[in-house]
């Protein structure tokens, strides 16, 4: 099995979406998975963050079972929005040789709706891999597009987190691994990412 590099979007999408995980309490996720939209208690003035990756959201939110985060949503989003949250974002830390300088870094990471971190891509027991995962932070009008514009359908996978990690408590990695949703390298992603790959 060949290694992924070690900056790649790996994702579940279909020609026109991208699935992104995001993890929520009681006011906002079964509301969000039963209308498809996120209710009211959901703030577009606060930054979110969005997750390509199914095992690294199970880090997050620990299978579904840390407060605040019970319920697992996974979000379909048009890859027309999520190309614009890329091409807007800025990487969240600072890179000689990416940036031009600390201070203009700076500025660009004011500015910008999008934000993007990354974090050690997760195996079946959330042990961390030599690769990365993107986590996609919105905020303003990105925030907005993303609630109002760009979300397609919004499905409770609660019960798939619980069921794989049960799997993975009995040692039948397997059939986890069987379950977990078809994570493959997203198209176009390194024209996506040379701005944002550090």
């Amino acid at each position: 099995m060949s290694v992924p590099p070690q900056y790649q979007i790996r994702a579940a999408y279909t020609d026109v979406t991208i699935t992104v995980y995001q993890a929520y309490g009681p006011a906002i996720g079964p509301p969000a998975a039963r209308d498809g939209r996120f209710p009211a208690a959901w703030k577009r003035d606060r930054m979110t963050w969005i997750k390509p990756s199914f095992l690294w959201m199970m880090y997050r939110c620990g299978w579904g079972l840390k407060e605040g985060q019970e319920t697992v949503l996974a979000v379909e989003i048009t890859r027309e929005g999520f190309a614009w949250a890329l091409r807007n974002a800025c990487l969240s830390h600072y890179v000689r040789g990416l940036h031009s300088d600390r201070a203009s870094w700076k500025r660009d990471l004011r500015r910008a709706p999008a934000r993007v971190q990354w974090d050690p891509e997760r195996d079946l027991h959330l042990a961390a891999l030599p690769h990365r995962a993107l986590q996609l932070g919105l905020s303003g009008e990105a925030a907005r597009l993303y609630a109002d514009e760009w979300i397609v359908g919004i499905r409770d996978v609660t019960p798939l987190a619980h069921e794989v990690h049960a799997l993975v408590r009995g040692g039948d990695l397997d059939g986890a691994r069987r379950l977990l949703p078809e994570e493959r390298e997203y198209p176009g992603g390194a024209g996506l990412l040379g701005h944002l790959a550090g």
